[in-house]
């Protein structure tokens, strides 16, 4: 993570899909800054997470265990926060899912990622919206396959374009209410789910793994593959008072893989 020193002490912050990936590594970032830090998950290890970034960071997290796709689950994890002055929504799922795989179970693959990357996205911003006032910040993670697409991972672009324009149509709506909003777009990062993404690349095309990867460093301008630390660094000047004047962006952090 880039050394530039921001201070969130009494500000609230709440990081979706925390329990490892980007959103650990957003959440490590923020919870060194001081925040007040609440991760959220689906999943039993977001508190082994927040332990762990707790311990980590000497900072106390919060950790809610919560399927974005379920409104009184929403409802029920945001019972325990009281006020939110940054909604970090990262939470997503990645998967291939090939148009002529001959599996039905590609069907409901492309309607979970639908569910979760679109929907859940809608669902936590509008029930989280009701704890946050002016100068509030809402951050999407959405990914460079949002500005641009590959082969065999439809529902996943789908999802990406789609958070882009719903992070687009909010900024406008909120921004009355004093509340920015915008997305990041990253490259490669060495999280699971892109190694999971390779892995079934590489199953799909027949071609090895350290091929793709090679190609996929060769086609970013800076070399090597983004770490889930790297990505803190945005999502803090974003929610910062520096990104005041800053509303319906987005931002890619991809070592140049896609200039625009």
């Amino acid at each position: 993570m880039g050394q530039v020193s921001y201070d969130f002490s009494g500000k609230s912050v709440l990081v979706t899909g925390a329990s490892r990936g980007i959103g650990y590594g957003v959440a490590k970032g923020f919870a060194r800054a001081g925040a007040n830090l609440t991760i959220l998950a689906d999943d039993e290890g977001v508190t082994a997470a927040a332990e762990a970034l707790s311990s980590e960071t000497g900072t106390t997290v919060k950790a809610l265990h919560c399927d974005i796709t379920d409104v009184a689950q929403i409802k029920a994890a945001l019972r325990e926060i009281t006020s939110i002055d940054v909604l970090i929504n990262n939470a997503g799922l990645e998967r291939i899912t090939p148009l002529a795989d001959p599996d039905d179970a590609v069907e409901d693959t492309f309607r979970r990622i639908i569910d979760i990357n679109v929907m859940g996205t809608f669902l936590m911003t509008r029930h989280a919206l009701r704890k946050m006032g002016k100068g509030g910040r809402i951050i999407l993670t959405s990914s460079i396959w949002g500005r641009t697409a590959v082969a065999e991972f439809s529902a996943y672009c789908a999802s990406k374009h789609a958070n882009i324009g719903f992070m687009r149509s909010i900024a406008h709506e909120l921004a009355p209410m004093g509340i920015n909003v915008n997305a990041v777009c990253p490259g490669w990062v060495k999280t699971e789910a892109a190694m999971l993404s390779l892995e079934r690349m590489a199953e799909s095309t027949g071609r090895p793994e350290a091929e793709l990867l090679e190609e996929i460093i060769g086609g970013q301008v800076l070399d090597g593959l983004l770490e889930p630390e790297d990505m803190a660094a945005i999502y803090l000047f974003l929610a910062s008072d520096g990104a005041r004047d800053i509303t319906g962006q987005a931002y890619h952090l991809d070592r140049g893989e896609v200039m625009a």
